[in-house]
């Protein structure tokens, strides 16, 4: 292959998922007859892509260490049910909700949110541990949380969701909003900054990479892989638990249900961004951009009136399209 047809291919490449978004809101625009990309339609592809934004940035630092997790879907289930659970039990301030004290439900808030994060921190212990401790692949380390967790959800409820919430606490995080701005879309979008600035502007984010390119040549630079690795999990386990909290303020109630098929959303929004399941490579931005993809696919495939069943069908698709790019991108880098 000629170096300018090699150079044309490498930037067609890199750029690929910028172009498919922009022709998928050409092709949803018109398909819809103008209703796409109306005030509506965007308000909810953003509040879609906001809790896979969440899982997401913590899954960009696990794939970039060239590990994966399975679990996020679960452990934002039994984060959220956990933390609903006190809410309305545990908190000393539930019984006062009746009465006009300002200063109950923020405190009723930061109490639950902060059960809801421990947790997750706790499930990202429980799948760092036995990854670099005892030699446990990644893969079969977070499976075996997936389902641990989505048990103890169902334990911990019963089966059943735990709610209704209080009125007040869904309108504060499922309603609220900063300058018009819904709170769902700045807690990720600060979280995506976050990220971000973890991964370029810090020590820890440069063996992040560090870690994924090479874990023989990091180590014998003097990193602690081993650190790295479990603090990448409890990071994603936190941001997972964050996730759990908000999307039960969204929907009113902790489901235990909540969250099935959210690891794969969050996945693909990972690789659609440019993060190579290799390890090494990935940004936060092209993760915050592979989310809004994926949402704009949902919303514009119900609004074309599609069955839930094909959509399942083109968003596989959409994924296999996105790993056969990242190892296209990797043989013409050579």
């Amino acid at each position: 292959m000629h170096d300018k047809n090699k150079r044309f291919l490498r930037i067609l490449l890199s750029q690929g998922i910028l172009l498919f978004f922009v022709a998928l809101c050409i092709y949803f625009q018109i398909t819809t007859e103008g209703i796409f990309l109306n005030k509506d339609s965007l308000r909810m592809i953003l509040l879609q892509a906001s809790i896979n934004t969440i899982l997401a940035v913590g899954m960009t630092l696990v794939i970039i260490t060239a590990g994966i997790d399975l679990s996020v879907g679960s452990v934002l289930a039994i984060a959220g049910v956990i933390a609903m659970n006190v809410l309305i039990h545990a908190c000393p301030v539930t019984g006062w909700w009746a009465k006009p004290i300002w200063w109950s439900m923020p405190i009723a808030i930061v109490v639950s949110l902060l059960t809801a994060s421990l947790v997750g921190v706790l499930c990202g212990l429980h799948n760092g541990l036995p990854i670099t401790r005892l030699g446990v692949p990644p893969f079969i380390a977070t499976l075996a949380l997936m389902t641990i967790a989505r048990g103890g959800a169902y334990l911990v409820t019963g089966g059943f969701p735990v709610g209704p919430l209080p009125r007040e606490f869904t309108r504060v995080i499922g309603e609220g909003s900063i300058l018009g701005v819904p709170l769902l879309v700045v807690v990720a979008l600060s979280v995506a900054a976050g990220g971000h600035f973890i991964l370029t502007r810090t020590t820890f984010g440069r063996h992040v990479y560090a870690t994924g390119g090479s874990e023989q040549a990091a180590r014998l630079s003097g990193v602690d892989v081993k650190r790295v690795k479990l603090i990448v999990y409890a990071f994603c386990g936190l941001l997972s638990g964050l996730a759990g909290f908000l999307l039960a303020g969204r929907l009113g109630a902790g489901d235990p249900k909540s969250g099935l098929g959210f690891e794969l959303n969050a996945i693909a929004a990972v690789v659609l961004g440019g993060t190579s399941l290799m390890g090494g490579v990935g940004t936060v931005l092209g993760t915050l951009l592979g989310a809004v993809v994926i949402s704009s696919l949902n919303v514009g495939l119900v609004l074309m009136g599609v069955s839930e069943f094909y959509q399942m069908v083109i968003k596989g698709y959409v994924i296999l399209m996105a790993v056969v790019l990242d190892q296209l991108k990797g043989r013409v880098g050579k």
